[in-house]
C-alpha cells in the first residue's frame, strides 16, 4: 500500500481515525475478552490497551448472566458513559454459515449487534476459516444490514470477494488463532493492502508488540488480538505495549521508511572534509 502524500502526514498527530462503515474510532487496536483470569483483569487490560472496540464470543458467554462480577455485567456497564466500549459480537465456535447467521441475529435481538465479526471455522485443529461458508454467511449478513468484519485466510482473492459482497473491512489472519507466531506471510498482506478499498485489519496470530508494529508498518489499518495480551505473564503491561506498538507502527507507516541499501551510506556529509 502506498503511503499518503507528505502533506497529509503532518496531521496524523491530531486526528487519524479508523473508519469502518459508518463507525469512527481513534484507536486502531481491537481486543478480545476471553482467556483472562477474571473480569477485573479483563477490564484493566482493555482499559490499558486504549481499545474502543471489544469483541465478545456470543456462543461462549452466558448472555443471561447480568450479575455483579459477570462478563456481561462488565460489557453492558462499559457500553455506557464517557469511556464506553463498542461491542463487536463474534461467531467463534460456528462451523457453518447458518450457525453464524443465526448467532448474530440472536445478538441483534438482544441489542448488542450492529457491527459484527464473522468467523466460520473449517477445521477444529488449525481453526482456519472455511472460505465458502464465510462468503455465504457474509452475503446474508450484509443483506440483513449488518456491518460485517470477516475473519479470513490471508488470500487476496478471497478478500476481494468479501469486499465485493459489501463487507466493511477484511480481517486476514497473521497466523493461526492463539498461536503467537506473528506475521507469517507479509507478501500476501501487502497484496491485499494494495488492492483493498476497505480497512484491512490483521486478526489472529499476533504474539508480542513487535508483531503488531510490523502489521501496522505494512500499512494495515488495525490489529485485533486477544491471547497475546490475556496470556502474557503481565496482561496489563502487555496491553500497554500493544497500544504503543500499534501507534508507533502506524506513525512509521505514515512517515514513510527510508529505502534499503546493500551497502553502507555515511550519516555525516562527505564534502568539505579536513585533510
Amino acid at each position: 500500500m502506498v503511503a499518503p502524500p507528505v502533506e497529509d502526514r503532518y496531521t496524523v498527530g491530531m486526528s487519524d481515525p479508523l473508519v469502518i462503515g459508518d463507525h469512527t474510532f481513534q484507536s486502531r487496536l481491537i481486543v478480545g475478552t476471553g482467556k483472562y483470569k477474571d473480569v477485573a483483569e479483563t477490564e484493566d487490560a482493555i482499559d490499558r490497551s486504549g481499545a474502543e472496540v471489544v469483541t465478545v464470543a456470543i456462543r461462549r458467554v452466558d448472555l443471561k448472566d447480568r450479575s455483579s462480577g459477570s462478563l456481561m455485567s462488565l460489557l453492558l456497564r462499559r457500553t455506557q458513559g464517557a469511556s464506553k466500549w463498542t461491542l463487536l459480537p463474534n461467531t467463534a465456535g460456528c462451523f457453518t454459515a447458518d450457525d453464524a447467521v443465526r448467532t448474530l441475529r440472536l445478538a441483534r435481538e438482544l441489542g448488542i449487534a450492529d457491527i459484527v465479526k464473522l468467523e466460520v471455522i473449517g477445521d477444529p485443529k488449525t481453526l482456519y476459516p472455511d472460505n465458502e461458508e464465510t462468503l455465504a454467511a457474509a452475503k446474508v449478513l450484509v443483506a440483513d444490514g449488518f456491518t460485517v468484519l470477516p475473519y479470513c485466510i490471508d488470500d487476496p482473492i478471497l478478500c476481494r470477494k468479501l469486499e465485493d459482497i459489501g463487507c466493511a473491512a477484511v480481517m486476514p489472519l497473521a497466523a493461526p488463532i492463539g498461536s503467537g507466531l506473528g506475521i507469517r506471510n507479509p507478501h500476501n498482506l501487502a497484496i491485499i493492502l494494495e488492492r483493498a478499498k476497505v480497512p484491512v485489519i490483521v486478526d489472529a496470530g499476533v504474539g508480542t508488540a513487535s508483531d503488531a508494529a510490523v502489521a501496522m508498518e505494512l500499512g494495515c489499518h488495525g490489529v485485533l488480538m486477544n491471547t497475546a495480551i490475556a496470556h502474557a505473564k503481565n496482561p496489563g503491561l502487555m496491553a500497554d505495549a500493544m497500544r504503543e506498538a500499534v501507534s508507533a507502527g502506524r506513525r512509521a507507516f505514515l512517515a514513510g521508511r527510508m529505502g534499503k541499501s546493500r551497502y553502507a551510506n555515511a550519516s555525516s556529509p562527505t564534502a568539505g572534509l579536513i585533510d
